[in-house]
């Protein structure tokens, strides 16, 4: 068995599909639009989708309703964009801000660019005004989340394959990725052939990894009041401090070491210090899912035939009658049928 030498990078028209053209190409050819679907941004919304997927019946199993990550992600995903996006800009200047630059260009995720600290930030708005609305404590809903944050993020990565970007140094080891030659980011003076660390691949196999950690830290420990999410940032951090540390894509730096370091080392201590405050404040275990005064309760199902009358013979409505079906709970005897269903019986031939 032959191993490969090096990982190959998607061709570039991987990056876009014109999904209008395909049409045409079938025999469609009433459809006259180019609709551009770019696979980074597949990438991001199958991200989405997992997340919420995994969230939702983590969130139902600590007794929410079925399906109100729905609701909660509509504040949360827009906002969480938008945070990543505009981080993702401040944090690269120039590549957005020259002398003849597009500034709509800024707009342009489906491009590549999406930061996931300000993500973080952008999306824990969200979700607070998406718990404020549904009635679901801040903490419940973000240790249901935590695990569904490094799927999403593995998914994304994957968008970074796509569009060659935000590679590693050069490296002469057999997963090093290809690049092609015109590649802007490649740094002037490499020789052609080089081989760069595939910085996509290591989050994604750290991302995953720590999915699977956190899932078992909580079916052993049984996480609450946040801590799970504590966890999720200590990972990331680490994870991602080290990464970042090896990307060859232009940052801005302080004090000489990239500002998304410093980012990743922020997120490990306010991760300790979540779990330590959490666990000195909250010692027993979480009232429920729901802040105090909101819950949600199943409703209990019910048999059609037991509960609506037939129609009388003047297509009067169906009468609900639930509580004359079963005896009453005192006397043991069934109530007495309303007017309308005794003149309804009457009526009958």
């Amino acid at each position: 068995m032959i191993l490969p030498t090096s990982i190959p990078s998607p061709a570039p028209e991987w990056q876009v599909f014109n999904l209008g053209q395909w049409l045409r190409d079938i025999g469609l050819t009433w459809f006259g639009f180019d609709i551009n679907i770019y696979a980074y941004a597949l990438c991001i919304l199958l991200g989405i989708v997992a997340a919420v997927m995994l969230t939702n019946h983590r969130l139902t199993r600590r007794g929410a309703e079925p399906w109100i990550t729905l609701d909660i992600a509509l504040f949360a995903v827009p906002l969480g964009i938008i945070g990543g996006r505009v981080y993702h800009v401040l944090t690269h200047p120039d590549d957005y801000f020259f002398p003849g630059a597009d500034l709509l260009r800024t707009l342009y995720i489906w491009e590549g660019g999406m930061a996931i600290f300000g993500a973080l930030i952008g999306g824990a708005i969200g979700v607070a005004i998406g718990c404020r609305v549904t009635g679901i404590r801040f903490w419940s809903f973000a240790d249901a989340l935590a695990p569904g944050l490094l799927l999403a993020q593995a998914f994304g990565r994957l968008g970074n394959w796509f569009n060659q970007e935000l590679f590693g140094l050069p490296t002469d080891l057999p997963w090093g990725l290809e690049i092609d030659p015109g590649n802007s980011a490649i740094p002037v003076g490499l020789p052609e052939g080089t081989l760069f660390h595939p910085t996509f691949l290591y989050e994604i196999v750290w991302n995953l990894a720590g999915v699977a950690l956190l899932l078992l830290l909580d079916a052993r420990l049984k996480a609450q009041w946040g801590t799970l999410l504590g966890g999720y940032l200590i990972w990331y951090g680490v994870g991602r401090s080290v990464f970042e540390s090896i990307r060859i894509d232009p940052s801005e730096l302080f004090l000489g070491i990239r500002v998304n370091v410093w980012a990743a080392w922020a997120a490990v201590v306010v991760g300790i210090v979540l779990i330590i405050v959490q666990r000195r404040r909250h010692t027993g275990a979480e009232p429920g899912p729901y802040s105090d005064g909101r819950r949600w309760q199943e409703a209990a199902g019910v048999d059609s035939e037991d509960v609506y009358t037939e129609t009388d013979d003047a297509d009067n409505d169906a009468e609900l009658v639930a509580a004359s079906a079963a005896p009453s709970a005192t006397t043991g005897a069934a109530p007495a049928p309303s007017d309308a269903a005794t003149s309804g019986a009457a009526a009958r031939p």
